[in-house]
């Protein structure tokens, strides 16, 4: 493994966290600016229909793979500028 990369591994580390933590918080601002008041997590309550569990579910995971995909590309960016590598 090429030296750079094994460096680069603690910062991926760190930005995922950071990315989970912006996952989160995107999340749940967009399920609230669609006018949901509850938790969206709650998939084994069976009081809530099947399609507002999916919903929420379909849109977690868009979230997170979008919020990803920045962090990782900003990420990788940064390095470069920094590395020239």
């Amino acid at each position: 493994m090429k030296a750079s990369k094994l460096l680069y591994k603690p910062v991926g580390l760190a930005l995922g966290a950071v990315g989970s933590l912006l996952v989160g918080a995107a999340f749940n601002q967009t399920w609230r600016l669609l006018g949901h008041d509850e938790n969206a997590d709650a998939t084994t309550d069976l009081d809530r229909p099947w399609r507002r569990v999916l919903l929420a579910a379909a849109l977690q995971g868009a979230t997170f793979a979008v919020v990803r995909a920045a962090v990782d590309r900003s990420g990788a960016a940064t390095t470069r500028r920094l590395t020239s590598t």
